[in-house]
């Protein structure tokens, strides 16, 4: 019997660090050099804390990345243990499965198709994400039933999607990068009848309030590479002078 039968793969959404391609909503405040070492900070941390939650339940880890070719850029950056699954929505898709939703179900597609029982989409985006949040993800997956799983952000998208079928409906006509992601998300379940549960919301690091979150964080995962890159990089004064501020506000 394969050891993925009877798992969970968890594939965190990885994009290869690249100065000007990653984190470009951090910029400004961060140059674009800063935000690529931010983020390859978060691929450690977010892979590490799957590999935590490996350890507390059946859990597959992977980077489900993207571009192709990039493998070596990017696999410094992965715990140890991460499995690279190439999710760059190339493959054809269903109608209306357009964007960031192409690279989601490839995602599903790839993990599912290895003979994991249900597969989940991560952000790389949560280094503090609470592990035991992973793991209840998974136990809800594995027990008996139809049902899915929604991790909601507090922007109103979603840290984390975990299926036991690739149902495209679930990706198609769907607006991305907007608040509202997860809204849409639980209407298309509803209609296909699959039950959505969801888990504790947490927030995604990607624009300048959410940095000043981060640069405050007193729960959830340690992130230990996050917080010594932004020590590394000289940040943690000088962001907390000029975004905590304006996100208490």
């Amino acid at each position: 019997m394969s050891r993925r039968t009877g798992s969970c793969a968890i594939g965190v959404m990885a994009k290869t660090p690249q100065p000007g391609r990653s984190k470009t909503r951090l910029c400004p405040p961060l140059l674009p050099e800063q935000a690529a070492a931010l983020s390859a900070s978060f691929l450690h941390d977010t892979t590490s804390n799957v590999a935590a939650a490996a350890r507390s339940a059946p859990i597959f880890p992977y980077a489900a990345y993207a571009p192709f070719g990039t493998e070596a850029l990017l696999r410094p950056h992965l715990a140890e243990g991460t499995e690279l699954l190439l999710a760059d929505g190339s493959p054809p898709m269903p109608k209306g499965v357009d964007g960031f939703g192409r690279c989601l179900l490839h995602a599903i597609q790839g993990m599912l198709s290895r003979g994991h029982e249900a597969a989940c989409v991560l952000s790389s985006d949560i280094p503090t994400l609470p592990t035991r949040l992973l793991v209840e993800a998974a136990s809800i997956l594995l027990a008996e039933g139809s049902h899915a799983v929604l991790g909601p952000a507090e922007d109103g998208g979603y840290y984390l999607l975990g299926l036991k079928q690739a149902h495209a409906s679930l990706f198609a006509d769907i607006a991305w990068s907007t608040e509202n992601v997860a809204d849409a998300t639980r209407a298309r379940a509803r209609q296909i009848e699959v039950p959505l549960i969801e888990i504790d919301p947490w927030y995604d690091v990607d624009d300048a309030p959410s940095l000043g979150l981060l640069l405050s964080e007193q729960s959830g995962y340690a992130a230990p590479a996050t917080n010594a890159a932004l020590d590394r990089l000289g940040l943690r004064e000088s962001l907390s002078n000029a975004i905590l501020p304006s996100a208490a506000e």
